[in-house]
C-alpha cells in the first residue's frame, strides 16, 4: 500500500483541475496546484477559480503561476514538496485551435509532459493519473467504446497530442517497474459546482456547447451554430457522451485509491455518461430546465468532426467503483446556475457571487 497524502496538480486552475481539487480536498488530501492560465483567469500568484474552491471548502492550497515547459522552475517546485502522486491536466485543448498551430499543440503537450515525468523520475515520484480524452480513439468502429478499442487513429492533432503521451506512458512504464500510472480518458465534461461558484469560463472562443449555449441564453450570442445536421443519427446532429464535471472530478479520487491500494504499472479507464446524447436532445434539455428558449442555426459539418460517440463504462464501476451519477437536466441545471451567477465568468463581481453563500456540498 502506497500512502497517498499530497497531490501535485498540474492545470489545476482551469475547468476540470479546480473541480477536481475540489473533490481532492473535500476527500483529505492536500493539493499543490501549478497552472500558466493559458486556458483560465488569474493573475501573477492567484487563481480565480481556486481563491473559490478555498471558500468552498475552506481549506487552504499551494499554489504557482508555472508552465510545464519551464522545467527549472518545475524542478524548484519539487525541490520544496514532497509529492506522493501526481495528476496532470496541463494542456492546451480545442480541436479546432490545434489543426491550425500544431506545433504549438505538441510543444506544450508532450514536451510538458515529458518534462514533467523526467521531474517526477528525479524526485521518486512514481504516481500519475494522466487527464487523457476519448479523442485517441478517433472515428469509433464501435459503439459503445471500451477501452480496448483500437487508438491512435485520431482526427485531430489535440487527440494525437494524448496518443503520443499514453504511447510515452506505455514506454516509461516498461523502462522502469516503478511507475504506477492510470490514464483517465474523459468524455465531453459539462457542468458546474452545485454552488454555482466555480465553472468553465473559456478564455478562448467558445468551442464546447454549453458555454456557447449559455452565451446564447444570456443574449450575448445571437444563435447557437450546430455543426453538421446531415449526419446518420435519429435527428441529425452528433451524438456525444456528456459526463458532469464533478463526476469526473470523483473519477480522480476513484483513481487515487487504485494507485494506493494496487500497482498496476498503466491502466486505462473511460469516464463517461454510458450515455450518447444528439446536439439537439442536448439544446431541448437545457430549454425544459432553464426555460430559455435557444435559437440555432444548422451550418457545415466540421472538418475532424466525429459522428458519433459514447462510452462504455463497464470497466471504471467494476475496478474503480466509479460510475456517472448526475443526469443531463443536473449538468444544464448546475451549468446555467454558474452561469447566471457570473455572467462574465470569473471577471464577474466577486461579492456578488458570494451572496448566494454556501456549505460547499454538491446535490
Amino acid at each position: 500500500m502506497v500512502e497517498i497524502k499530497t497531490v501535485f496538480v498540474t492545470g489545476g486552475s482551469g475547468y476540470i483541475g479546480s473541480h477536481c481539487v475540489l473533490s481532492l480536498l473535500e476527500a483529505g488530501y492536500d493539493v499543490v496546484a501549478i497552472d500558466n492560465f493559458a486556458n483560465s483567469v488569474g493573475k501573477e500568484q492567484t487563481a480565480a477559480s481556486l481563491d473559490r474552491v478555498r471558500r468552498i471548502t475552506g481549506k487552504e492550497i499551494t499554489f504557482y503561476n508555472c508552465d510545464l515547459l519551464d522545467i527549472k522552475q518545475l524542478d524548484g517546485i519539487f525541490d520544496k514538496h514532497t509529492f506522493d502522486c501526481v495528476i496532470h491536466f496541463a494542456a492546451v485543448k480545442s480541436v479546432g485551435e490545434s489543426m491550425k498551430q500544431p506545433l504549438m499543440y505538441y510543444k506544450n503537450n508532450i514536451i510538458g509532459a515529458m518534462n514533467l515525468l523526467e521531474v517526477m523520475a528525479s524526485h521518486g515520484c512514481y504516481q500519475l493519473v494522466f487527464s487523457s480524452s476519448c479523442t485517441v480513439y478517433g472515428n469509433p468502429s464501435f459503439l459503445p467504446i471500451t477501452e480496448s478499442h483500437p487508438i491512435g487513429n485520431v482526427t485531430n492533432v489535440y487527440g494525437r497530442t494524448k496518443y503520443f503521451i499514453e504511447e510515452i506512458l506505455r514506454d516509461v512504464v516498461n523502462s522502469e517497474q516503478k511507475w504506477n500510472i492510470v490514464s483517465l480518458r474523459y468524455f465531453n465534461p459539462v457542468g458546474a459546482h452545485s454552488s454555482g461558484l466555480i465553472g468553465e469560463d473559456p478564455t478562448t472562443n467558445f468551442s464546447n456547447l454549453m458555454p456557447y449555449i449559455a452565451q446564447v441564453a444570456l443574449g450575448k450570442k445571437p444563435a447557437l451554430s450546430i455543426y453538421g445536421g446531415d449526419y446518420a443519427t435519429p435527428d441529425g446532429t452528433g451524438i456525444r457522451d456528456y459526463v458532469h464535471v464533478m463526476d469526473l472530478a470523483e473519477g480522480h479520487v476513484a483513481a487515487l485509491k487504485k494507485l494506493q491500494s494496487k500497482h498496476a504499472h498503466l491502466q486505462v479507464y473511460n469516464l463517461g455518461s454510458g450515455q450518447g446524447t444528439s446536439v439537439l436532445d442536448f439544446v431541448k434539455t437545457f430549454e425544459k430546465v432553464t426555460g430559455v428558449k435557444i435559437p440555432y442555426t444548422i451550418e457545415a459539418r466540421r472538418y475532424g468532426d466525429i459522428e458519433s460517440m459514447y462510452a462504455n463504462c463497464d470497466f471504471a464501476k467494476d475496478d474503480l467503483g466509479w460510475t456517472a451519477k448526475y443526469t443531463l437536466e443536473d449538468m444544464c441545471k448546475d451549468f446555467w446556475k454558474w452561469q447566471t451567477m457570473n455572467p462574465n465568468g470569473y471577471k464577474s463581481n466577486d461579492t456578488a457571487s458570494m451572496n448566494g453563500k454556501t456549505d460547499g456540498h454538491g446535490h
